[in-house]
């Protein structure tokens, strides 16, 4: 049964704008093969600390890449920040310009080298388009970049890239980029769902700018601490979750 012509009676939503990494994306597994990497050429002195390296270089608790999302720094300045920071916590050396240059072609070729999909992406996503559900991407890097990243882990051609932190010269949480995205998958906010794996830059956001926010909230560490009280609060605010992306299709009436 359908409302008027072709709208499916209980499918919530006409359009699904995904973050990539650790969304779409295993991020989490990509960093921890770059940072071992960086371990054994640059702080081997932390040989046996890398699962506090993978977690000091995702908090990022000095907040270098929100900094680069509101447009306050370049994405080499953050970056370099933000490998002087672990050097700094780790005992490692403090890089100048060219030793930068050398760490990041180390972290680069170990990050891109482990980039994959979660194994349910695919099939998530396949099952929403086959629903008839609009499908893209909304991500807080750059659009080139993440391209590349969809096309290397096999969903280039189903999750087109439409809006970046260089289209707007911002990021999320900044409403402007879910309405521009939202504009470009040719879908209304309140019939759009966003889904991430951050809480607040990606389900709280996205329900502020109007849409669905959905959070995935995969098993093991996150990337920061949240308590109890944000999630209700969260959930209060209409925020709806997930362990999974198989979940997805479900959730949305699918």
């Amino acid at each position: 049964m359908t409302v008027g012509s072709s709208v499916p009676v209980g499918r919530r939503v006409d359009g699904v704008l995904f973050d990539i990494d650790d969304t779409l994306v295993d991020t989490r597994g990509a960093f921890g093969a770059a940072l071992t990497e960086i371990v054994t050429t640059y702080l081997p002195q932390a040989a046996s600390r890398r699962d506090e390296v993978l977690a000091h270089w995702r908090a990022d608790v000095d907040g270098h890449y929100a900094r680069y999302t509101r447009g306050e720094l370049g994405y080499r300045e953050q970056r370099m920040a933000r490998a002087n920071a672990l050097h700094a916590e780790f005992g490692g050396a403090v890089l100048d310009e060219a030793r930068y240059r050398a760490w990041d072609e180390v972290f680069e070729k170990g990050f891109s080298s482990a980039w994959t999909a979660h194994a349910e992406a695919a099939a998530a996503v396949d099952a929403l388009i086959s629903g008839g559900i609009s499908v893209g991407a909304l991500s807080n890097a750059d659009v080139a970049y993440q391209t590349g990243k969809l096309e290397r882990v096999g969903l280039g051609a189903r999750v087109p890239m439409l809006v970046g932190v260089d289209t707007l010269g911002v990021g999320k949480p900044d409403p402007a980029v879910f309405l521009e995205a939202c504009r470009r998958l040719g879908t209304v906010p309140s019939r759009t769902a966003y889904v991430g794996d951050e809480l607040d830059v990606d389900a709280r956001a996205a329900v502020g700018a109007g849409l669905l926010g959905v959070w995935v909230d995969r098993p093991g560490p996150r990337r920061l601490p949240i308590s109890q009280d944000e999630v209700q609060a969260a959930r209060a605010a209409g925020v709806e979750g997930v362990r999974s992306l198989s979940e997805l299709p479900a959730l949305l009436g699918l």
